[in-house]
């Protein structure tokens, strides 16, 4: 369970209300922050990228292993943001608007790449989760706020009509983003109900079947990175695509046997890094720092003398 809040407190009373009173009487100060704050490269010297993601909220899910609410509380979450950004090694963030906004405006994206989430539609549960619709960023949002990248997420059931509307969809956005210039992070499954749930298929041949959709999507793929889970046979997976590779984390039932996967995975050419949230934010004992520190050195080992590729 998450700690009270007066036990670990990266951010101050003052500044949350700072956020409410921005909000409320000049919001037009959240594009200045934007605008003003200090970027980087989106990808460096070791070519590779640790990314906080805190997107899930948007679709309705916030449950964490045991606790269906732990996302919840929006000052417990920044202040599990604040602690993650705050530590070398982490790259950037993945929000949708008003987490981007709201870290914005606590100055914590300095020299941090901002990745705005864009189809956010699809509600986890809801009957329509499969018409996964761009709901909150969108690519010129994304260049007027002056965010570094795009993240979109595709699923696909072979027996959902309503799929071919989020593949399209995806197909749009990659097009736009390749124009602008901007990167764009696309998530693919292969997917089915079962018993009225929307579950994805982790087998090695399904993520090889949506990396090779996935990878096919837009006018230009110049601009497309994916986001992949672990999975078994990853060395058959990662040779189904020339594309840049993030690994996502998921809410693993065994948190602490991820970090051993992914080291693993991170060996293999074209995998650039992690996109981890829940798992991060949320660790087993509660240690924020702790859990990021730990994935940090695993991406970014040139950090303590090791050779990158």
């Amino acid at each position: 369970m998450p700690q009270p809040a007066n036990a670990r407190r990266a951010i101050g009373d003052t500044a949350f209300n700072d956020i409410r009173r921005v909000r409320a009487f000049t919001p037009s100060l959240i594009a200045e922050r934007l605008a003003e704050r200090r970027r980087r490269p989106f990808i460096t010297e070791d070519g590779r990228l640790f990314i906080i993601a805190a997107d899930h909220p948007a679709r309705g899910v916030l449950g964490v292993r045991g606790n269906p609410m732990a996302m919840s509380n929006r000052y417990d979450l920044l202040d599990r943001l604040a602690t993650a950004l705050a530590l070398p090694g982490v790259d950037g963030v993945l929000g949708t608007p008003d987490i981007i906004e709201d870290l914005a405006l606590l100055g914590l994206l300095d020299d941090k790449i901002a990745v705005g989430s864009m189809n956010r539609g699809g509600i986890r549960s809801s009957e329509f989760e499969l018409d996964d619709r761009a709901t909150s960023c969108d690519i010129p949002g994304i260049v007027s706020a002056k965010l570094d990248a795009a993240k979109t997420l595709v699923r696909i059931d072979l027996s959902a009509s309503r799929s071919v509307d989020t593949i399209e969809a995806t197909a749009r956005s990659v097009t736009a983003a390749s124009e602008a210039r901007i990167p764009i992070i696309v998530e693919p499954f292969m997917c089915r109900r079962t018993h009225g749930h929307l579950a994805n298929d982790l087998s090695p041949d399904a993520v090889v079947t949506s990396l090779a959709i996935a990878s096919g999507l837009g006018a230009s793929s110049a601009y497309t990175w994916l986001k992949i889970p672990l999975v078994a046979e990853m060395e058959r997976v990662m040779e189904s695509t020339t594309l840049p590779t993030l690994l996502l984390g998921g809410d693993p039932p065994e948190p602490e046997r991820s970090f051993d996967d992914w080291s693993r995975a991170l060996a293999l050419p074209g995998v650039r890094g992690l996109v981890v949230g829940r798992s991060l934010l949320f660790p087993p004992g509660d240690d924020v720092a702790a859990a990021v520190r730990d994935a940090a050195a695993i991406v970014h080992p040139a950090a303590q003398g090791e050779k990158t590729r």
